[in-house]
């Protein structure tokens, strides 16, 4: 038959924890007489002179003063006087300064990192010193551990807005990913305007570097023009040798959002909710053929007046409403006059677009004002300043896990904030590494964090070239294709860099070296 109580449990040596020593009554009291505190509380309990702890009395004497009658003597070891928190009289151990951090670490670190108040509740069941729970909160509150696992990440920056000054100014690309179609299409690149809300959308099989140059080249810029900048996440797709060559050649400035921050591309994002809905109203079997589809829902969009300007993005674009099917049908006509030449159009046209366009900077302006200030509302704004030491979220298919931490255990150094933006460049503290570009938002930076000497810039040692491991074949065979697939970039580069005459091309060297940095451009936000 088994034993009600396992061996295990009634072998206390198997329960010690090896951390924390075992201490005898003479042991205790020693440790007691060597405090200075307790030292001067035990003169006053044995003189039972109260006043004692008044005369010459080290930090926390007066608050040993004012709990002098919960304060006892047994076996030459103080006690205090617990709460009352049953029909039994507790004993708090006056707990010697040097055994504070241990306990601390046994209870709280070894105890399953409970919060401050479980912590402090099992501190004071057993042990007394003054200011202790301000002390316990403070252990908990700098435990590296729990605030990697159990800090929520909040709004600690102010929302802030792209500038354009007018059509194609600033375009913004994303890519939406789908269900393929029956014919293979599983991409959607989105193209939108940030001046005037007008979108594009293309259909592509995958969300390759040359696909996107050929889709922007062939389908964007040959119809609307050159953009005087192109703004995009991180993608590999868009921040490609290839894409960031095409842009260079075009005189095209190329900006990119912080890592894990989609907000900063918030127009294509936006747009990409909008026809996802749209194209979920198709009946089941026009779903099956999605990509079809594309062209006539984006058209619907441009040519409904949007929210954020007061005009449709198509009047903004063209000048003109667009010619629906219905005005058709019925004889309509958004534009009642007519012109009797060239020239008288063009003077029209002029003046119903600079009116439309600062009718529309006047919306979109009073627009986001209203949508910063309600966002601002749920911010608790704290900037970094250069020197603090700060954790990194954990981003990504890790973060997903149920047991994962919320924040990197790699502690980072803030090196500058961007002008303008609520972006900060931070470096790993202790290791080599690159300037990295993060929203604030994604940092959360240490109590009682260390500060290091630093003039207008921080000053960084160049990281050391890293030690490279010994290749093997499956890394042979993964380079040969990145070497095949940067060919066929560069000949599509070729090919599109081609002069009128078919003998005549432009030289382009072989390797191409980007003159693009590897950190996010720093692009100032207009007021």
């Amino acid at each position: 038959m088994a034993a009600a109580v396992p061996e295990f449990y009634c072998n206390p040596t198997q329960l010690r924890d090896e951390s924390l020593p075992t201490f005898s009554k003479q042991d205790l009291k020693a440790d007691q007489a060597r405090d200075p505190l307790i030292a001067l509380t035990i003169k006053a309990l044995t003189a039972n002179q109260r006043e004692i702890l008044l005369t010459n009395s080290p930090d926390g004497a007066r608050l040993v003063y004012k709990e002098w009658e919960r304060l006892k003597m047994l076996d030459g070891v103080v006690y205090r006087r617990g709460p009352s928190t049953s029909a039994e009289e507790t004993q708090q151990l006056f707990l010697p300064t040097k055994h504070r951090e241990s306990v601390l670490r046994s209870l709280h670190d070894e105890h399953g990192h409970l919060g401050a108040e479980r912590t402090f509740k099992l501190v004071r069941d057993r042990f007394y010193w003054p200011c202790m729970r301000a002390e316990v909160e403070s252990y908990c509150h700098s435990c590296l551990r729990c605030i990697q696992r159990k800090t929520l990440p909040t709004r600690t920056a102010p929302m802030s807005h792209l500038q354009s000054q007018g059509p194609m100014d600033l375009v913004c690309i994303d890519f939406l990913c789908l269900e393929p179609d029956a014919s293979g299409q599983g991409n959607i690149l989105v193209v939108t305007d940030h001046f005037t809300h007008y979108a594009q959308a293309f259909s592509t099989k995958d969300q390759r570097a040359p696909t996107v140059a050929k889709v922007l080249m062939e389908k964007f810029f040959v119809h609307y023009g050159l953009p005087r900048r192109i703004h995009s996440d991180q993608g590999r797709d868009f921040e490609s040798r290839l894409v960031g060559q095409l842009l260079e050649l075009l005189g095209i400035q190329k900006t990119r959002t912080t890592p894990y921050h989609p907000q900063g591309d918030a127009q294509p994002e936006r747009f990409n909710c909008t026809l996802l809905n749209m194209l979920g109203t198709l009946s089941n079997t026009e779903k099956q053929s999605w990509s079809r589809h594309i062209a006539t829902l984006v058209h619907a969009y441009n040519s409904t007046e949007s929210d954020a300007t007061g005009y449709s993005p198509y009047r903004l674009m063209f000048g003109r409403e667009a010619r629906l099917l219905v005005d058709l049908a019925f004889g309509l006509s958004l534009d009642q006059t007519s012109v009797a030449s060239h020239r008288n159009y063009v003077d029209r046209l002029r003046k119903n677009l600079a009116s439309a366009f600062e009718q529309a900077r006047l919306t979109s302006g009073n627009r986001e004002q209203r949508n910063k200030r309600n966002y601002d509302l749920k911010v608790r704004i704290q900037d970094l300043q250069p020197g603090d030491r700060v954790l990194l979220k954990n981003l990504g298919a890790a973060a997903r896990q149920k047991l994962a931490d919320r924040w990197s255990s790699q502690v980072y150094i803030v090196c500058k904030q961007l002008p303008g933006l609520p972006v900060y460049q931070i470096w790993p503290d202790g290791k080599a590494g690159p300037l990295k570009n993060w929203h604030r938002n994604h940092l959360l930076p240490l109590r009682e964090a260390v500060r290091i000497p630093v003039g207008d810039e921080l000053s960084l040692p160049n990281p050391p070239a890293p030690r490279l491991p010994p290749v093997t074949r499956s890394q042979q065979t993964r380079a040969v294709e990145e070497s095949e697939r940067d060919s066929e970039e560069e000949s599509f580069c070729l090919d599109w860099m081609r002069s009128p005459e078919p003998e005549e091309v432009i030289a382009v060297p072989e390797r191409w070296e980007s003159n693009l940095r590897p950190e996010a451009p720093e692009f100032q936000l207009e007021v």
